[in-house]
């Protein structure tokens, strides 16, 4: 199960879009009269006017499961999933609308809410995106309801505004970060698809605590993106390519350095034939390198025959 949080600034609007359409049934309310959009959203209203500076007062949140939870799923279950979720959102002592959708082949709900409580007091909407995720966990571990992988699961054709952005982020971010090996090159690669990096410093120090991601005026903390795109774990996989770079610089040279060893010690002459008392010529044979265990040259061969005859053409004079 996941949520998707919205608050906005009119009953009307959203109530209308919620109810006018075929597929729209309401499963649950408190504190409303449901006999049509207009009377659920009058009530909205005169509640509101308990807390007249509240801009933002429509608090609206998308319940959505995945195909494979159809089976566990009702009317009752939905209900009592989405009290639990108003409940770990601190969403208590309002008026609310619980409404079900059948549009998509996603099982999925909304819950409308008056952000001014009974008593005329304000509901607050901070953090919501990381308790809404923190809720829908819970609920989705406690009742078994199928947990995606991964981002890689969701439809992002589907998807509009922040939510959009949000996905074009992560897709971008990951893509780019496996072709980067610093920072430096990340923003430059980034910059290419209008994604900025911003940069959370400790303090009025140098030190960087944490990054967030930029796009078409909306930022979203690298965490709040995905926990694989925080500051701490993308700086470990550059720290990780630097290791693995490091490893291959010093390996070669070890490696070569080694083999140079090898042939070395294999071409050096043995020193206790040298010192048996070899004959002049057999001692410059071996210092020469041209052993019986190496193969066979005419070239050389012939150069040394010439040699030798020259020599002794030499001495016969």
């Amino acid at each position: 199960m996941i949520g998707k949080p919205i608050t906005g600034k009119s009953f009307g609007g959203c109530i209308q879009y919620l109810l006018n359409r075929d597929e729209a049934v309401i499963i649950d309310s408190e504190g409303l009269q449901t006999k049509n959009a207009q009377t659920i959203s009058r009530d909205f209203n005169i509640q509101r006017t308990l807390n007249p500076a509240l801009g933002k007062v429509v608090g609206h949140t998308i319940l959505s499961w995945s195909t494979a939870d159809n089976i566990k799923l009702s009317d009752e279950i939905m209900t009592k999933v989405c009290k639990e979720y108003m409940d770990k959102m601190g969403i208590k002592d309002t008026q609310y609308l619980i409404v079900k959708h059948t549009d998509r082949q996603h099982p999925h709900i909304h819950l409308v809410y008056n952000r001014v409580n009974n008593h005329g007091q304000t509901i607050s909407d901070q953090n919501n995106y990381k308790r809404n995720i923190k809720a829908c966990k819970a609920i989705t571990e406690a009742y078994g309801f199928y947990m995606s992988p991964g981002k890689q699961q969701v439809n992002r054709a589907q998807l509009k505004g922040r939510d959009q952005i949000k996905y074009a982020i992560h897709d971008q971010v990951n893509k780019a970060i496996e072709t980067s090996r610093h920072w430096t090159e990340l923003e430059h690669k980034l910059q290419q698809f209008g994604i900025k990096i911003h940069y959370t410093y400790r303090g009025k120090t140098s030190q960087v605590q944490g990054i967030s991601f930029a796009k078409d005026g909306i930022k979203f903390k690298g965490s709040a993106v995905d926990r694989s795109l925080s500051y701490t774990a993308i700086q470990r996989k550059f720290d990780q390519k630097l290791s693995k770079t490091n490893t291959i610089l010093q390996a070669k040279p070890q490696t070569l350095g080694s083999r140079l060893d090898t042939e070395k010690q294999q071409n050096q002459p043995n020193e206790s034939i040298i010192q048996s008392g070899n004959t002049r010529s057999e001692l410059l044979d071996l210092l020469m390198g041209y052993t019986n265990t190496q193969e066979y040259n005419p070239f050389q061969q012939g150069l040394l025959k010439r040699k030798k005859k020259k020599k002794g053409q030499q001495f016969k004079r």
